[in-house]
């Protein structure tokens, strides 16, 4: 029964399309229109993941190749690979920390001025997993340990959109939909960078480019040339012969092409399917602001800013990328852990500080505030790593920034006042 609840709560399709089912219902609308809006819903949740797969996949082709290429060992952050490695030990406290989490966020947000409901089914899970892991290291048990955890849980799934509200309302010129990934400190860190340096800076949008240059506002054909380019020079470094064992035989200059021509067409998949859940959460959502929890906003997962500025996502993941590589050779120089920066948390979380940085800054809060972020991502790992117990010594940890700065804070609190 765990494993079901834990299915159902973990895949984002399926807890969005809940949500959008009770919002319908709620509302007495024709049982026509619940089945379309939840079907749609859900469909909108799989677009974007299947975009975002095929993004990924891409992107794991180019971190090998950059590996290779440049000969650097250490520890990748990477939030799935080390969520997997600790549901072994601690699943049915992450399960239920999970549950009783999401309900705690509803009831914060009915009865406090905290009025975000969390949607982003993974990283709950990823947040319940992390708080389960450090309570459990601190030496909490038992039913201690859930309630401990289910309202940490709640409050930060409360908390964390309320910090990014102000800044979302730029980007997306409406106040109906929240802000719901945890890597907000990062965005807001972002957003404030934006603030300081980007007075009379334009827009990443507004960007002229000459006439012969006008394909490049198409922002699926920029991704696409740009990331080419970085894929051909990483390719090039890493050797012919390395490419060509990892494409299977085919030339590398062709598979580099073909690797970010894939990944454009990702980031393509996962802008439709925003535009989709969009169109049909909204008014769903609509039910459960007036009847259940009164002025509630929906706070969805980062892609869910991209298509307000395209070229800001492009200028926020290059930007924050060369952030990680940046905090590693100052890592390297300290002879600290080596954080390698992770292509696949520098794109999703870099390319949202982007976004947020040119709302706040223009080009040059996008490119400065994602610098900011990629540098964070990279240091504060490092100082997550000793609170996560046995888990810190494996060859991954989590990666976007709010894991770290709760993870941080939690572990040390729990120090202080358990031992």
């Amino acid at each position: 029964m765990l494993d079901l609840i834990l299915d159902i709560l973990s895949v984002p399709a399926i807890l969005v399309g809940l949500i959008a089912l009770i919002g319908l219902v709620v509302q007495k609308k024709p049982s026509s229109d619940v089945f379309k809006g939840t079907i749609k819903t859900i469909l909108g949740f799989l677009v974007l993941s299947g975009g975002a797969a095929i993004a990924v996949d891409a992107l794991g082709h180019f971190g090998v190749m950059f590996q290779e290429a440049f000969n650097v060992q250490g520890v990748v952050p990477h939030n799935e690979a080390v969520v997997a490695m600790a549901l072994e030990k601690f699943g049915t406290s992450t399960a239920l920390i999970m549950a009783f989490g999401m309900l705690a966020n509803i009831l914060i947000a009915r009865f406090t001025k905290l009025k975000y409901i969390f949607l982003t089914g993974h990283h709950t899970l990823y947040m319940a997993c992390m708080i389960a892991v450090i309570l459990v290291v601190g030496g909490l048990e038992g039913t201690v340990l859930i309630i401990v955890g289910s309202i940490l849980l709640g409050l930060v799934m409360a908390l964390f959109p309320a910090i990014a509200h102000p800044t979302m309302k730029k980007i997306t010129g409406t106040d109906d939909v929240a802000f719901g990934h945890f890597g907000t400190v990062g965005y807001v860190l972002s957003a404030w960078v934006g603030k300081l340096v980007g007075k009379n800076s334009k827009s990443t949008e507004e960007m002229k480019f000459p006439k012969g240059l006008g394909f490049l506002r198409d922002s699926s054909v920029a991704v696409a040339i740009v990331m080419g380019l970085f894929y051909i020079v990483v390719a090039i470094a890493s050797g012919k012969t390395f490419v060509e064992e990892l494409s299977d035989g085919q030339n590398f200059i062709i598979f580099a092409i073909i690797q970010a021509i894939t990944f454009a067409g990702g980031v393509y998949i996962i802008l439709a399917g925003v535009r989709l859940i969009l169109a049909e959460i909204i008014p769903a959502f609509k039910g459960i602001s007036e009847k259940i929890v009164p002025d509630a906003k929906p706070a969805l997962d980062c892609p869910v800013v991209f298509p307000y500025a395209p070229n800001a996502v492009l200028i926020g993941f290059l930007s924050s990328f060369l952030g990680g590589i940046v905090g590693m050779l100052v890592l390297i120089g300290m002879k600290a852990t080596i954080i390698l920066p992770g292509v696949v948390p520098h794109f999703f979380c870099g390319a949202t500080a982007g976004v947020f940085g040119n709302a706040t800054g223009g080009k040059r809060g996008a490119f400065l505030g994602a610098f900011a972020h990629g540098l964070l991502i990279t240091f504060l790992p490092v100082l997550l790593m000793p609170v996560l117990g046995d888990l810190g010594f494996a060859n991954t940890t989590f990666s976007d920034a709010d894991f770290g700065v709760v993870g941080i804070i939690l572990g040390n609190i729990i120090k202080i006042f358990v031992h």
